[in-house]
Formats: C-alpha cells, structure tokens, sequence
C-alpha cells in the first residue's frame, strides 16, 4: 500500500542516518524493530530507502520525547502492519497517564495547605503534640496509601517519615503529621521522584524552612508535564503525515 506512494529518489542508509543525526547500524537496527518499513535491496543486496522511510524515521524521533521509547516503537510497529486501531490505543494510553500524573499533581498542590501549620505573630513554631484520634499504625497507614508496610519502614530509614514507638508495646505510632508526610511522600514517588530527592524537600520543610522547596519540584513537575503535552502534540502531527503518506 505504502509502496505507490513512495518517490524514485533512492536514499542510502548513510543518507537517512545523516538527516536525522543518527548512525546508520540505528537506522538498521529500527527497521530490525520495525519502526521501519522493510528496505528495499539493490541488485547488489544493499539497502535503499525513500522519503516514506524518512517519514516513519521523523515519526517515531517526534513520538519518543511524549510517550517513550518503548511505547513510541510499538506505535510505529502497529502502522506499520497496518494495525493503526492499535497505535491509536497506544496513543490513548500515554494521554490517560499524562492526565492521571496532572491529577496527582493537584493532589500535591491541594495539600500544600496543610504543610505549614498557622502561627500566631511573634510566636516559635513547636511541633505539634500528637494525640488519639489523629494516631494510627503501620498497617492501616500502608492499607490507606495502598503499599506494603515494608514501603513505609523504608521511607523511615530515609528519613521521610519519622513514627514514633509506643513506650509499652513498641509499635510504631503515625500521627497526623507523619501521616501528612507519608501522604506526600507516596504522591511524589508517583510523580516520579526518588527518595532521596523527597527527604531534603520534607525535611526542609518540616524544620521550618518553609514552603519554596517543594514549591520549586512543583514548577519543575508542572514543566515537565507541559514538555510531555507539547511532545505529544508534535509527536501526532508527525505521525499523521507519515499515515498520510503511506495512505
């Protein structure tokens, strides 16, 4: 089908390796994958391509930035068998993440209220006496969030969250605060940072540091989130012209 639509101008590998600032074993390694149409061979066997390779090749560049190697290579794939429900499926999938990590975002943004506590004028901030009603374990905490107790004493040692010990029993007590904490560590995690970039921002702002650190990873993540939007627009108007060209 793609084959009517395709030029007489023969492109070596070197070629389309060059237009792109790839090497020629990538090139040959993304029509291995499938991220190509299948060369064709000179009498001599050596490969040829044309601007319907070009296409797919501007594709798929355009699509990893939005959605991921992986994902973008099976998108390509997909068109390539003639199979674009499926790279639509595909395409709908990375737009339902990106929209959930925006909700996780506002999930962050939403407490941010609850991250500095009100002070009168002129008065030492204290931390916070912890009584009954707001306390409660590591398994229901670890049920609430939906991880294991086992995630919770991790971000302990890392110093995320800092329970104390019930002086009879010795079992680990969460008050509102570390619950506080434990909630925001979990929706940082999923926002994709890593532990250790979690605990300086707690940890500053819990020592009083106020509220600018986290505020500065909320910018960052905002920013992120609009590059994956913009690539993934970039990414469908590549692939709609190399739909188009192969018709």
């Amino acid at each position: 089908m793609g084959r009517n639509l395709q030029n007489g101008d023969r492109l070596r590998p070197v070629d389309l390796a060059r237009g792109h600032g790839l090497s020629t074993q990538a090139v040959r390694n993304y029509e291995e994958a499938g991220i190509l149409p299948a060369a064709g061979r000179t009498p001599h066997g050596y490969r040829t391509y044309t601007s319907l390779h070009a296409g797919a090749l501007r594709a798929f560049l355009a699509l990893v930035p939005g959605h991921g190697h992986q994902t973008a290579t099976s998108i390509l794939r997909a068109v390539n068998e003639n199979a674009a429900d499926e790279a639509f499926r595909l395409i709908d999938e990375s737009h339902a993440q990106l929209l959930d990590d925006r909700r996780t975002l506002q999930t962050v943004e939403s407490a941010l209220g609850d991250l500095e506590p009100a002070r009168a004028p002129g008065v030492e901030s204290v931390p916070a006496v912890v009584s009954g009603p707001g306390d409660t374990f590591i398994g229901p905490l670890a049920d609430r969030l939906g991880i294991r107790p086992a995630t919770l004493r991790k971000w302990e040692r890392a110093g995320l969250v800092h329970p104390r010990r019930d002086p009879i029993t010795g079992y680990r007590v969460y008050g509102e605060a570390d619950v506080r904490d434990a909630r925001l560590a979990h929706q940082l995690r999923r926002g994709g940072y890593l532990l250790e970039q979690i605990a300086p921002l707690i940890a500053q702002v819990r020592a009083a540091g106020g509220l600018e650190p986290l505020e500065a990873a909320l910018r960052d993540w905002h920013g992120r989130l609009s590059s994956r939007g913009r690539a993934m627009l970039n990414g469908a108007a590549e692939l709609e012209t190399y739909l188009r060209q192969r018709g």
